[in-house]
């Protein structure tokens, strides 16, 4: 079944800001695969919505991704639904954060910068 965005859901006016903002967070490298940014050989660095809702810019919502990675993961990784197997180490720290605001453990947001108040993105890879 095609995931797709909530019906209406935009991304926020400041999203190349924030698309930035991770991308440089990543120093301009896909967290799953490590290849830098380099276009011309087929590795464009992306912002991807792990939970497909481009209104949700929460830092644990969106890695940064080559394009390729991006397109191997994209119907993959399905956030809600439970995992079978141990996580790959660069979703730990993503998942952690997901889980930790699923159960109440933490403030809930899909705004970025309030995002890496509420969980630091050191503290959820620990």
């Amino acid at each position: 079944m095609k995931r797709k965005s909530p019906e209406g859901s935009k991304y926020p006016e400041n999203w190349k800001e924030i698309a930035k903002a991770v991308k440089d967070a990543a120093g301009w490298k896909c967290v799953r695969c490590g290849h830098i940014h380099e276009p011309e050989a087929g590795y464009t660095l992306t912002v991807h919505h792990l939970d497909i809702n481009p209104e949700n810019c929460a830092w644990w919502n969106i890695p940064a991704l080559c394009q390729r990675c991006h397109l191997t993961i994209q119907s993959k990784v399905v956030m809600e639904r439970p995992f079978m197997f141990p996580h790959t180490k660069w979703f730990i720290p993503f998942v952690t954060a997901y889980y930790m605001v699923q159960n109440g453990e933490v403030e809930a947001t899909h705004d970025y910068y309030r995002s890496l108040e509420i969980i630091p993105m050191e503290s959820a890879a620990q």
